[in-house]
Parts: C-alpha cells; structure tokens; sequence
C-alpha cells in the first residue's frame, strides 16, 4: 500500500513527520537511489528507501523509547540548527542521539525552559502534534508589570491573534515579585509562542516562560526528587499510556 514518504518514515520511528520533510528538503532520502521529492508516495513492500544512503526498514526500527527532558535556556527544540546553536538532542548520550529516531514532540523556544517530551515514535508526535489535540500544557510565567484582574480575564476568555481568537485558558495570579507579576497559565492549544504574544499584546511581556507539567507529565512528580535543567527521564508506563489515550480517537492522515 502505498503512503507518503514522510509518514512511513515517522512510522518507523526514523524521525518525526516535521523533521522527514525537512530531510525530504535537504535531499537525504532516496528512493530506489533517486532523491525522493516532498508529498511522494512509495509503497514500502517494492521500494527501497534510504536515508543518506543508507537503507533503512521497519525490520530495522529500533526500540520505542519515551523520554521527558528539562529543557534549559538557550536550546533549540530541534534536532539539528543550521546556526549551530544548541539543540535539544546535544542534551542526550551518544547512543540516544545516533540512529535511534528520537525527535522532540511540539517545541520550546529558545529561551523558554521546562518540560518537553522526546520520542521515536512518529505516530503519537503526529497525534500529540495535531491541531485538534487539546492535552492541556502548565507554565510559570514571570510577566513585566502587575496586570489587573480585567486584564486577565481578558487573557482566559481569549486575545485574537494573526485574525484567530486564542482558546480559553486557565490563567492565575501567583504574586508580585517587585514590579513584576508570577502567574500559571494552562493552554490547550500550542501557537507559536503563544503566551510571549499574548501577554505582549495585552502589554505585560514575558520575562521568564517555564513549562513544568504536560497533561499528567510533570517536571516535580509526588514524593520524587525534581528533574533538574539539562537532564532527562524514562516516561513511566502510565505517563505512556496517557499519551497514546490523549491520541486516540483523532485522525491519523496525511
């Protein structure tokens, strides 16, 4: 049966779909030895597909692995930079980093920290990813200024941004630390740095933007040491299992 290149490849836990369209791009996937183009389809039982030369299958797919990693400052939430900056996988040992498929799932931006998920398997990216996911994301957010109470409700109900209303939010005042202000904030959707805009808009930008749970997926777990900046975990089988429930019922297509 034949399927888009990119789709196989997050399949077999190659890379995550973003990430296969990229490589499409950069010409290291070929196809019977031609460079395969973006939205080819191929059929994975006749074709050879390679990736830099070197074939790869679903018989050589390496293990699942499930991993939750405190992303510090100034790390890129990619697997490779072209400006040679720090990426999130450089965090990783030799063995997770080569040949195991691991790719993060939605990003940070650079200066953000906190929690971010890596994976090989490419169809809970695809789901977790998928604009009709809704699995909720908890940030501490140190914003400049004190906003009032009409300002954060303004913020709960929803700010239109690039012409589309932002869905409604959870958004609570911690404290006051100086001149600025502490708040948690819950999403349920994942623009692009969606609070740093927000917040810009309604004039209090964000000083510091700090990601610490995922749904149940939590930076501090009960009665456990905090996962300290820099380095990661093993999701345990419930925080999998969670997961791939949250993705269950959405489409998997193209």
């Amino acid at each position: 049966m034949e399927e888009r290149v990119q789709k196989i490849l997050a399949q077999w836990g190659i890379a995550s779909r973003r990430e296969a369209e990229e490589m499409i791009r950069r010409s290291r996937v070929q196809i019977n030895g031609v460079t395969a183009h973006l939205g080819q389809k191929v059929d994975p039982e006749k074709d050879t597909i390679a990736v830099d030369s070197q074939p790869v299958s679903a018989q050589l797919r390496p293990p699942l692995i499930y991993l939750l990693l405190h992303k510090p400052a100034g790390v890129v939430s990619t697997c490779d930079d072209p400006q040679g900056r720090k990426t999130v996988l450089d965090l990783l040992p030799p063995e997770l980093r080569q040949g195991s498929g691991l790719h993060p799932v939605g990003r940070l931006d650079a200066q953000s920290t906190g929690a971010l998920i890596l994976t090989n398997d490419g169809n809970l990216t695809f789901g977790l990813t998928h604009p009709r996911h809704r699995i909720p994301k908890t940030y501490q957010v140190l914003v400049k200024g004190h906003p009032p109470e009409a300002v954060l409700e303004m913020w709960r109900e929803g700010v239109v941004l690039g012409g589309k209303k932002t869905l409604p939010a959870t958004v609570n005042f911690i404290g006051t630390i100086a001149k600025n202000s502490h708040l948690e904030i819950v999403l349920k959707e994942g623009r692009n740095r969606q609070i740093r805009r927000v917040a810009e808009q309604l004039g209090y930008p964000v000083i510091k933007l700090h990601r610490t749970a995922i749904g149940l997926i939590q930076l501090r777990r009960p009665n456990l040491p905090l996962l300290h900046e820099g380095k990661y975990r093993s999701l345990n089988d419930a925080e999998v299992r969670f997961l791939q429930k949250q993705i269950k019922h959405l489409p998997v297509k193209d």
